[in-house]
């Protein structure tokens, strides 16, 4: 028995994990969405600095270029006038600025290849995001319908009347009403057939005193009695 009962318990509390998890989906995804969209944010800035110091190495490697040919220049000149010693001095610098220059040209390397491996990976992340803002926007709308549904479900509560009870109340009220009309107008029919008035018309058709209705014959007697006498 208490075996039961732990496991009722593990039962219960598992349905309602996954009952709260069912109804916090929504705003779940909401949180997932928004760190997946930091953390591309995050990626946009990485490529943006390493792009941003890719050009920074550029204009180094162009600089020390420059500055090597041209004491490359000025080395030669130097070699030309017999000053073999301004020569050593220049190419010991040339030394220095190609050994700066091949540095800069393996990093220039190096972000050329993390530049197109984080503009792979900001495309693939903003495309994944697309997807999953539609996805939610189709999930959000689902719950809605959902939610609409259910609430039209759970109105119909053991306090509460459904339509269908409701159309028939009517239909019984309407009933009720038709048979309490009928009944007064039958009423009203026994009356007129058996009360004061109608015993007294019919002592007026016999000639015992005046009719207490109008008839037709009347109204044209009484129309006839109005013409003017001809000559």
């Amino acid at each position: 028995m208490f075996k039961t009962v732990v496991t009722l318990f593990r039962g219960s509390v598992a349905a309602a994990g996954e009952e709260l998890e069912d109804r916090t989906a929504l705003l779940i995804l909401d949180q997932q969405m928004r760190d997946a969209a930091a953390a591309v944010e995050r990626s946009k800035r990485t490529l943006a600095l390493a792009i941003a110091q890719d050009q920074q190495e550029g204009r180094k490697l162009e600089a020390t270029v420059a500055r090597i040919a041209d004491l490359e220049t000025r080395a030669v000149a130097a070699l030309d006038g017999g000053r073999e010693d301004l020569a050593r001095d220049a190419a010991e610098a040339i030394a220095g600025l190609e050994a700066d220059r091949d540095a800069a040209m393996t990093a220039r390397a190096l972000f050329a290849t993390e530049i197109i491996r984080l503009r792979r990976h900001v495309a693939s992340a903003q495309t994944r995001i697309t997807e999953l803002d539609r996805g939610r926007r189709l999930a959000r709308a689902s719950e809605a319908v959902r939610s609409l549904r259910r609430s039209g479900i759970e109105a119909a509560r053991p306090y509460e009347s459904t339509l269908p009870e409701a159309e028939s109340t009517l239909r019984r009220l309407r009933e009720r009403q038709i048979e309490a009309q009928a009944a007064d107008d039958a009423l009203v029919e026994l009356d007129a057939a058996s009360g004061p008035l109608a015993t007294a018309e019919k002592l007026a058709e016999q000639g015992f005193g005046p009719r207490l209705k109008t008839t037709a014959d009347d109204v044209l007697a009484r129309l006839k009695s109005k013409r003017t006498p001809t000559a």
